[in-house]
């Protein structure tokens, strides 16, 4: 099995929700992100495009960095964005594209 990267998230909620915490490290990142079927980074601009159609902002922003760390380019995902704004629905693009900014801003500080 993968090391699964710790999350300031997950450890926030740990004590409140350990089971759901274990899910996901285990199940979630254990299992599925280590299937055979697609690559990692394959998985990051699936789960990216997800993020953005569903207005998941919370979630969003450790995704971009994840899919970044496993090899998709900011140009990728501002790609996918964008796209995704004419399918998704311009609220949920400009979203994606603010929350983008701020994990590129974040990594080049």
């Amino acid at each position: 099995m993968a090391k699964i990267p710790t999350s300031a998230g997950r450890d926030r909620v740990r004590k409140t929700a350990p089971a759901l915490v274990a899910y996901t490290e285990g199940v979630l990142y254990g299992d599925l992100w280590e299937r055979p079927g697609l690559s990692k980074r394959d998985r990051s601009l699936i789960t990216v495009a997800a993020l953005v159609a569903t207005y998941r902002p919370e979630q969003l922003e450790t995704h971009i960095g994840r899919a970044l760390d496993n090899g998709v380019t900011r140009e990728e995902i501002a790609e996918l964005v964008t796209h995704l704004a004419f399918y998704a629905g311009w609220p949920a693009g400009m979203t994606g594209a603010r929350v983008a900014t701020t994990v590129f801003e974040n990594r080049d500080a």
